[in-house]
């Protein structure tokens, strides 16, 4: 704990290096702003990283346990399947090496009888509402059966939309809600359960469950709410391994919800997915926010004045994709990297010395360096950090990369 809390405060006085630096610059007063709004948002997805907190709700089998362990790829709750098993609404966190995920995990919305474990309250919607009190949800998942998407919905929709408004009142924050249709599995034809589902029947069944939550939810909620149709059926041995997967369309919605997700809890989740397509997404997001600093830092010219703010802007991308990739952020990861590039950093450079040894990423510059050039090396860097991080590409391959990306870029610049 104490290490990653020190890797952090050498993160925190990265990014207040770049602030001082924007702030004692020659750059325009309105440029100013926009830049220090940008890195403020950057230093959101490192700094102030945290679990995500998402609130799980739905009827009895509508397959919470099951999605929960499908995020995950791994047992994490139980699966009631005879009875209610989920009790009081609380709040669990899952942990693994990767990080963690707090899930609010719920009584089934309309249930009769009494679940396995203990509630504190009358109803499954006021048993939520004490877990939200003091924790707010980041987003609301609304599940439905997929065979079940015709019935008893109205009453649920209720529900979920007071809920909405419990959190708006109780934390002023408008909750995004996600409508899932889950155990697309099992609707007809059965002949056709496995992925990806690519029938014509399978998907034209699948299509009309999502269109008839989309239009019930639209008939109370004033704003549009995406349905994303999933299969989260896993089967576990008793050490815990994973012995059969029918997962299905999770890393769309582990996609969407990075998306709705505020900024401090989107790497977290990218790098608990395991799912590529979701970590190279996000990674690009803030490729292109280091950019846009980039490219207003040079709107103008660049003296090498300003370079430790391009730099150092670069330096912490690295470490936020390394992030994002599964590995742990250190200094030693980051120039490594940076070192495997062929760009000449001192084995003494440090997060917490970077103001007295930034390295010129782009040696012969001169005194100044365009805007575009930053940006391409920008650009650069990001390829080549995917491909090593995330894609777990040779640092030679990934070398490879950078060097044809920047010399695209360099073309560019010239014609």
């Amino acid at each position: 704990m104490t290490e990653n809390k020190n890797k952090l405060n050498q993160m925190e006085d990265l990014f207040q290096f770049i602030f001082k630096n924007v702030n004692k610059s020659k750059i325009s007063q309105k440029n100013k702003e926009k830049i220090i709004s940008e890195i403020s948002g950057l230093q959101s997805f490192v700094v102030g990283a945290r679990p995500a907190r998402i609130a799980i709700v739905g009827r009895r089998g509508a397959g919470k346990s099951s999605l929960i362990n499908a995020i995950f790829g791994e047992l994490k709750a139980e699966v009631g399947h005879y009875t209610s098993q989920t009790g009081a609404g609380q709040w669990y966190l899952f942990e693994n090496e990767l990080g963690g995920l707090e899930i609010l995990d719920t009584r089934g919305l309309g249930e009769t009888d009494n679940p396995q474990e203990a509630t504190q309250a009358s109803d499954p919607v006021e048993e939520v509402k004490l877990a939200i009190e003091n924790k707010c949800p980041d987003v609301l998942l609304f599940l439905c059966k997929g065979k079940e998407v015709g019935s008893r919905l109205d009453e649920d929709i209720a529900q979920l939309m007071q809920l909405k408004n419990d959190i708006a009142t109780l934390h002023d924050y408008d909750v995004p809600v996600v409508g899932v249709v889950t155990q697309v599995d099992e609707l007809a034809p059965l002949s056709q359960s496995e992925p990806p589902f690519d029938d014509k029947n399978k998907q034209e069944n699948i299509t009309a469950t999502v269109n008839i939550l989309k239009d019930k939810i639209s008939e109370i909620m004033p704003s549009p709410v995406t349905v994303i149709p999933v299969s989260a059926y896993m089967e576990f041995a008793e050490d815990g391994s994973v012995v059969y997967d029918r997962r299905w369309n999770i890393d769309v919605l582990l996609d969407y919800l990075l998306m709705e997700l505020p900024k401090e809890a989107q790497v977290i989740l990218a790098k608990l997915s395991k799912v590529t397509s979701v970590q190279k997404k996000l990674a690009r997001s803030i490729r292109k926010s280091v950019m846009t600093v980039t490219g207003l830092v040079g709107a103008t010219p660049v003296p090498i004045a300003d370079m430790p703010i391009i730099t150092g802007l670069q330096v912490s991308m690295i470490g936020t994709i390394a992030m994002i990739g599964g590995k742990s952020l250190s200094r030693k990861t980051i120039v490594q990297f940076v070192g495997a590039m062929g760009i000449n950093v001192g084995v003494g450079v440090a997060l917490r010395g970077i103001s007295r040894q930034l390295v010129k990423v782009f040696p012969g510059a001169g005194s100044v360096i365009s805007g575009t050039i930053a940006s391409a090396g920008t650009y650069a860097l990001s390829e080549a950090a995917i491909a090593y991080f995330i894609d777990r590409k040779s640092t030679e391959e990934a070398k490879e990369i950078y060097e044809t990306e920047m010399k695209k870029r360099r073309k560019r610049e010239e014609e």
